[in-house]
């Protein structure tokens, strides 16, 4: 008897162990930026009028979702810049520690079209260390790519980030295959998501979703 009891508990703790890992969605509520206790917003004013809006700016800023303590998953949004060259700047801020210490995915609409500069739509950074000017210079190519397929410059765009560290893969307009691939730069391994605007730069956003693994 005392074996079959054995027996069996070894069984179940072999099919536990199988199971995948849980996920856990979270769709957090824009329409509460305004909400001290939800949400910080870092060099920016923000505005909610169906959709979240970020004013421009000198610096880069940030909308925070206090207690996202993010690890691994996907992270989906829909944003919209502008078709102003060197003054759209709009993305996703991962595993900050603070409104200067973080990793981000952004995007720069005016390039999306732009042939001789369509290979800098998408972009990684991971601050203070990583910017994208000394990405650029050091790793060309690597940190940035282009996006496909390609949107409107001056239109909504859906993006998914997918994050298992050190993996980080970006999927534009439910696209099937990847507009980046890269490893992270940080060891950090968690920490806050916000919504990101780059220096200058206006944003909107709307139909945030995460999923943690």
């Amino acid at each position: 008897m005392k074996q079959t009891k054995l027996l069996f508990a070894i069984v179940q703790f072999a099919w536990v162990s199988a199971l995948p890992a849980q996920q856990i969605e979270f769709v957090p509520d824009l329409s509460k930026v305004n909400d001290s206790k939800l949400w910080s917003v870092s060099n920016r004013e923000v505005k909610y009028d169906s959709v979240v809006y970020l004013n421009g700016k000198p610096g880069d800023g940030a909308l925070w979702l206090n207690g996202s303590n993010f690890k691994n998953g996907e992270i989906e949004i829909d944003i919209k810049g502008n078709d102003v060259p060197g003054m759209s700047f709009v993305g996703v801020a991962f595993h900050g520690l603070n409104d200067s210490t973080y990793e981000a995915i952004y995007f720069r609409p005016f390039n999306f079209k732009n042939l001789r500069r369509n290979d800098h739509s998408v972009q990684y950074i991971a601050h203070p260390q990583y910017t994208w000017n000394r990405l650029r210079d050091e790793h060309p190519g690597k940190y940035e790519q282009k996006v496909s397929p390609v949107p409107d410059p001056a239109g909504w765009f859906h993006a998914l980030i997918v994050i298992k560290f050190p993996v980080v893969k970006v999927f534009i307009n439910h696209s099937g295959e990847p507009s980046l691939i890269i490893n992270q730069l940080s060891n950090r391994q968690e920490g806050k998501v916000g919504l990101w605007v780059g220096n200058n730069s206006e944003g909107y956003f709307k139909n945030l979703r995460i999923i943690t693994k």
